[in-house]
């Protein structure tokens, strides 16, 4: 079974699409997308900074459009798909739970009412590598921090007070390095509350299918089976913790024998290699690549 796994926030470089576009049905695709948001994708994926594509109102759109058009390109043949943070939209896209025009305008809302949010207060994300998770969990709590994404591999992205998350990375805990994220809030925690109420009462307008394909969440790794309970559980997903951890258990007890990331790709295909091992793996991140890409989805259709 191959699955196909869209990354969140964070993944974006640079330039990334600037190969992807050269495609035309590719390109064609994020220029609907773009027109459907007034937002011009494809020059801040080619030739806008990386302080730009940091900026979280464009930093979701961008890697969600990326991730359905170069799903898109994949053709058929997967058994699924999930998505880690902002990367469940372009995975509902995927699943048929949302068109992509629906996911797009869906991102945007979401992008522009988190960035609204962390504007409110200064606040800031580091990831934790290593070290034990109760150990660790610790000295969020002394620190006043929350544990914002539970990745799998050793890694909880922490999320909170940029003083709280400066002295988090002055003094780790035990046995663990500390890295600090280049993003513009705490994202999945209490901060983003006000995002919340806004989303809830967008989404209540938006129309969604239930799946086409089988599609799992972050909430607590489980399948979802209906299009309503998608948009209810990415409304919550805002302030609450992202468990890919037990996303990537659920995958593997579900059979899944091989995993492509879709661009900008690299970063879920990393915390795959420990957390699911036997399972062939792809980060899709340039179109060299589709041919190799789906030759996989044939090998595990």
């Amino acid at each position: 079974m191959l699955i196909v796994a869209c990354p969140g926030q964070g993944s974006q470089t640079p330039g990334f699409l600037s190969p992807w576009l050269e495609i035309p049905s590719f390109a064609t695709r994020i220029a609907e997308m773009s027109e459907a948001i007034s937002v011009d994708l494809a020059k801040h994926g080619t030739a806008s900074d990386a302080d730009t594509i940091r900026d979280t109102a464009i930093a979701q759109p961008l890697i969600v459009a990326a991730s359905i058009a170069t799903a898109l390109e994949l053709g058929h043949g997967f058994a699924g798909t999930a998505g880690h943070s902002v990367g469940e939209v372009a995975a509902a896209a995927v699943a048929g739970i949302l068109s992509p025009e629906q996911a797009i305008k869906l991102v945007k809302k979401r992008g522009d009412e988190m960035a609204s949010a962390a504007a409110i207060e200064k606040t800031s994300m580091a990831a934790v590598l290593g070290g034990d998770e109760q150990t660790v969990l610790a000295r969020l709590v002394e620190l006043g921090l929350h544990p914002a994404n539970f990745n799998g591999s050793g890694q909880i992205v922490a999320a909170g007070s940029a003083d709280g998350i400066a002295a988090l990375v002055a003094e780790g805990p035990a046995g663990s390095r500390v890295i600090p994220l280049q993003v513009a809030g705490a994202f999945h925690t209490d901060y983003m509350q006000p995002a919340v109420a806004a989303l809830a009462e967008y989404a209540a307008e938006v129309s969604a299918s239930n799946p086409t394909s089988r599609i799992w969440s972050n909430q607590r790794g489980q399948e979802v089976t209906s299009g309503q309970e998608f948009l209810e559980l990415i409304v919550g997903q805002v302030a609450n913790p992202v468990r890919w951890d037990l996303t990537m258990q659920s995958l593997v007890s579900a059979g899944t024998t091989a995993l492509i990331e879709v661009a900008p790709a690299g970063t879920l295909t990393g915390l795959a290699k420990r957390s699911m091992p036997g399972v062939e793996l792809l980060a899709l991140k340039n179109p060299d690549q589709l041919d190799a890409a789906k030759e996989l989805l044939k090998n595990h259709a």
